[in-house]
């Protein structure tokens, strides 16, 4: 017996959108980063628009994100997987994490908030090509 499942494309076009917001992208910068018309993207976070797989990836990469959580708004699988698959584990190696530490306990309280701005504004790039 099959089973017919609802994609609900509201709920996932309101995901997009709370992910883009978090990376304190517009619409039209984040439109720009996955190659697609802010028009496009305004009516897919709006639910008005089924997009296809290859656009589905590649908003989930560029938000950091599983598709599991795009579509059904919940992870299948432990969070960790997506970071090991793009090596990340060796990111958070203890000498790298002291001299990150070291560089942001030099930052005045408008540094650190320049800081998360950058992060914010790059991370959507990392990857990507």
């Amino acid at each position: 017996m099959e089973k017919n499942v609802e994609i609900d494309n509201k709920a996932i076009g309101q995901r997009i959108r709370v992910e883009r917001e978090k990376l304190g992208l517009s619409r039209g910068e984040f439109a720009e980063i996955i190659e697609l018309s802010d028009y496009y993207v305004g009516q897919l976070e709006r639910g008005e628009r089924q997009m296809s797989l290859p656009v589905l990836v590649k908003i989930a990469s560029c938000l950091h994100v599983s598709l599991d959580y795009l579509i059904w708004g919940k992870n299948t699988y432990d969070a960790y997987y997506i970071r090991d698959a793009y090596n990340m584990y060796d990111a958070f190696d203890s000498n790298k994490d002291a001299e990150l530490n070291e560089l942001i306990n030099k930052c005045s309280p408008k540094e650190l908030e320049l800081v998360k701005k950058l992060i914010k504004t790059v991370l959507p790039y990392v990857g990507k090509n």
